[in-house]
C-alpha cells in the first residue's frame, strides 16, 4: 500500500462518488493500485494543485532536489511548479485537461522520460496534475529510441539551418537546397554513408563522391555543404560534362577584361572565385579534359587561380567536393586522368550506393517521391499496394533514384482511382522499356525474361499472365536475396508467407 499522505490525495479526485457500490470499490481499488505501481516502479512522482503549486513528492523524487537547487523538501513543496522544475509542462496539462503520455524533459537534474496526467473532481473539473518520471537516464534505458530521436533532431536542425541560410542570403548568392534529411533511407548502408558524410562535412579536405548516375551524389554534396562550417557561404556547382571543352577554362578560372575579341570589358569571375568562402562542387570530374587537369591540380595545391588572359594570380578559399559516375582508377590506368590529381581529390572518398543495393529504402522513397510529385502537379497522392511496392523493390534500377522518380511520375499521371497496383506498375515498366527484375537467379537456375514481345507479329501474352510472371520473378529474386528463407523473402516483398507460396510455380 502507499503511504497515508499519498492515500489522502485519492479521495479528492472524486473517482468513486457517483458510481454504484461495486463499481466504486473496484475503481477505487484500481486507482490506488495504479498509484501504488507508479509510486514504487517509477523514478519519481509529484502532485500539483489547481493553482500549479507542488503539494507532494514521493521518496524517489526527493533525490533530484539537490540537482534542482533545493536542500530541503520544504523549500520545494508549496512553490509554483514552473519556478522549481525547469521546462515543465504541468501547467499546460491543467490548462488543456489533456495528458502528455510520453515526453522528454531536460533541466538541471538531467534528461528524463516523463508522463503527465490531469486530475479531476466528481464534476470533471481539473483540480491538479500528476507527474511521473518513468526513466531518469533515457539515453541508457532507451538507447535505440534515443539514437533515432537524436538522428531525427540533427537532421531537423540541419534542414532548419539550410532554410535559414537561404532566407538570409540575398543578391543571387547560391545556397544548398538539401540537407541530410533530404537523402531518404534508413538502411544500414545509407546510415553508414550519412555518418561518414557528416564527419567529412566538418573537415576542409576535398571529398570525392563515387557512384552510378542517379544515386543522389549532388544531393549529398548539398547536404555536406549545409552541415559544414561553410554553410553560410556560397555553394557553386559545375557540371563538367555539360560545358564545352573550349569554355571550361573560362568557366573555372574566369576571364580578364578584354582577354579576347568579344570578351566582357569588365571581365568575368570564374566558378572558383564565385565559390570563395564556400564550396565548389565539381560534378562529373571524370569527364574533365586531360589538358585542363594540370591547371586544376595547380589551383587546388596553391589555392590560387590565373584568369584567362591575365598574368595575375588571384587567391581563393573554396572547399572542393567532386563527383563522378566513372571508374577513376581505370581512367588513371588508361592515361585519361592524371594520377596526381586523383590522389589530390581522393582524400575523403564516399561511395553512394546504387538503389538496388538498398532495396529496403524503396517504400520510403516511393512515399516521399509520390508526395513531392503530387504536390508539384496539384494531384492527389496515390496509395501503392503491397504487390506494387514488391515489384518496384525487385527492379534493377539502372538509373537509380532518377529512374524510380520517372516511373512514379508516370504512375501518378495515369492513376485515376487513387490506388497503384501491380498491373499498373508492370505496364509502365514494360512500356518504358526498362529492365524488370535485378539479375539474381536461384542457384542452378536461369530466370526467363518476361515482358511484352518485341516482334510485332508475335501476339502478346494476356495481362494476367504477364503480372503473374512478374510476381514470380519478384519472389525468385527475394528468395535468392534471402538465400532461400521463405519467411524473410515474404517480409522483403511485404506479403504473407501463404501469398509467397501462391506465387511459386506448382510442382506436379
Amino acid at each position: 500500500m502507499v503511504d497515508s499522505d499519498v492515500t489522502s490525495h485519492m479521495d479528492p479526485l472524486g473517482l468513486t462518488a457517483a458510481l454504484p457500490t461495486d463499481a466504486q470499490s473496484i475503481l477505487g481499488l484500481a486507482a490506488r493500485s495504479l498509484f501504488d505501481v507508479f509510486a514504487n516502479a517509477s523514478e519519481g512522482m509529484l502532485l500539483v494543485d489547481r493553482s500549479g503549486r507542488v503539494v507532494w513528492i514521493n521518496d524517489h523524487y526527493r533525490r533530484y532536489l539537490p540537482a534542482l537547487g533545493f536542500e530541503r523538501e520544504a523549500d520545494f513543496v508549496g512553490k509554483p511548479v514552473v519556478e522549481v522544475v525547469q521546462n515543465t509542462l504541468m501547467n499546460q496539462v491543467m490548462e488543456t485537461g489533456k495528458p502528455i503520455l510520453i515526453d522528454l524533459l531536460s533541466n538541471r537534474a538531467g534528461t528524463f522520460l516523463v508522463s503527465r496526467f490531469p486530475l479531476r473532481d466528481e464534476a470533471g473539473a481539473v483540480i491538479g496534475a500528476l507527474g511521473v518520471v518513468l526513466f531518469d537516464q533515457p539515453e541508457t534505458n532507451l538507447q535505440p529510441l534515443m539514437a533515432k530521436f537524436a538522428l531525427m533532431q540533427r537532421e531537423l536542425d540541419e534542414a532548419r539551418t539550410a532554410l535559414a541560410a537561404q532566407r538570409k542570403v540575398g543578391g543571387g548568392l547560391r545556397q544548398a537546397r538539401h540537407s541530410f534529411a533530404s537523402f531518404i533511407g534508413s538502411s544500414a548502408v545509407v546510415a553508414d554513408l550519412k555518418r561518414q558524410a557528416r564527419r567529412a562535412a566538418q573537415s576542409s579536405s576535398p571529398v570525392l563522391l563515387l557512384g552510378e548516375t542517379g544515386t543522389g551524389k549532388e544531393l549529398l554534396a548539398h547536404a555536406i555543404h549545409a552541415s559544414s562550417p561553410r554553410a553560410r557561404g556560397p555553394l557553386v556547382s559545375v557540371n563538367i560534362a555539360a560545358v564545352p571543352e573550349t569554355l571550361l577554362e573560362a568557366e573555372f578560372f574566369g576571364v580578364a577584361p578584354g582577354a579576347y575579341t568579344g570578351a566582357d570589358k569588365k571581365g568575368r569571375e570564374g566558378k572558383f572565385k564565385l565559390a570563395d568562402g564556400g564550396t565548389l562542387f565539381l560534378d562529373e570530374i571524370g569527364d574533365m579534359p586531360l589538358g585542363l587537369q594540370a591547371k586544376l591540380l595547380r589551383a587546388l595545391q596553391e589555392s590560387e587561380i590565373e584568369p584567362l588572359g591575365s598574368n595575375r594570380l588571384v587567391p581563393f578559399d573554396a572547399r572542393i567536393i567532386a563527383a563522378t559516375s566513372r571508374d577513376l582508377v581505370k581512367l588513371v590506368r588508361e592515361g585519361l586522368f592524371r594520377e596526381d590529381l586523383y590522389y589530390r581529390l581522393n582524400v575523403l572518398p564516399l561511395r553512394v550506393p546504387a538503389l538496388r543495393d538498398r532495396a529496403s529504402d524503396i517504400p520510403a522513397l516511393v512515399e516521399f517521391l509520390s508526395e513531392d510529385l503530387a504536390l508539384r502537379s496539384a494531384l492527389p497522392q496515390p496509395e501503392f499496394q503491397a504487390q506494387a511496392l514488391a515489384l518496384l523493390s525487385a527492379q534493377h534500377w539502372r538509373g537509380n533514384v532518377r529512374e524510380l522518380r520517372n516511373v512514379i511520375e508516370q504512375l501518378l499521371l495515369r492513376c485515376e482511382a487513387g490506388m497503384v497496383d501491380a498491373q499498373a506498375v508492370g505496364a509502365v515498366l514494360r512500356e518504358s522499356g526498362l529492365s524488370h527484375i535485378a539479375p539474381a537467379p536461384l542457384a542452378g537456375q536461369v530466370p526467363e525474361a518476361h515482358g511484352v514481345p518485341q516482334d510485332p507479329k508475335q501476339a502478346p501474352a494476356p495481362l494476367g499472365d504477364l503480372v503473374r510472371a512478374l510476381e514470380l520473378d519478384a519472389v525468385q529474386h527475394a528468395l535468392a536475396f534471402s538465400q532461400g528463407n521463405k519467411q524473410a523473402a515474404a517480409k522483403l516483398l511485404g506479403i504473407s508467407r501463404a501469398k509467397l507460396y501462391q506465387c511459386l510455380p506448382k510442382v506436379s
